[in-house]
């Protein structure tokens, strides 16, 4: 589980890869450093040909993480890959980026109620965005699937995540 409790703004996690924990998903992508800093000015998606040249960089940024052993690095590429997709998708779906409709807002004279589910704006389809999404998935996948990564992903989880659940066991 990623842990949120960290003082992100003081860690180093290239100097303490001990401290990070994967997490689902995303969970972290705008908090981790120095990568975040090293991979954001990099990530776009507005066009395909955008998102196309993005991919690729970030891409490639993953692989010379990998080179380097550095399994934070690659994970936060790996994120960065995977949110290029889910964003771009987003934006694809929803032209405004968001995908539910506000809530009204609640009186003092309104009793508490149930909390009603959330409805999810209309989709309007934007083909440009979706090809920009597509791009982004495959460079996602092709990074996720990379055999090095798995590894080094393992090994990581053996080193350090095991461990720190050990620990809240006792």
């Amino acid at each position: 589980m990623f842990d949120y409790s960290l003082d992100f703004d003081k860690i180093d996690f290239r100097q303490s890869p001990e401290l990070y924990r994967i997490g689902r998903g995303e969970q972290g992508v705008l908090l981790v450093e120095p990568y975040k800093s090293e991979i954001l000015p990099h990530w776009r998606f507005k066009t395909p040909e955008i998102a196309k040249q993005s991919s690729e960089i970030i891409y490639n940024m993953f692989l010379d993480y990998l080179n380097q052993d550095d399994f934070v690095g690659a994970d936060m590429a790996r994120k960065f890959l995977q949110m290029g997709y889910t964003r771009a998708r987003r934006y694809a779906n929803h032209k405004s980026g968001r995908k539910y409709k506000d809530k009204t807002q609640k009186t003092d004279s309104n009793p508490p109620q149930k909390p009603e589910k959330r409805e999810i704006l209309p989709y309007d389809v934007d083909p440009i965005k979706a090809q920009s999404a597509a791009i982004f998935k495959e460079k996602w996948c092709q990074a996720k699937l990379q055999p090095k990564y798995l590894e080094l992903k393992k090994k990581h989880q053996q080193m350090y995540e095991q461990n720190s659940n050990n620990k809240n066991l006792i």
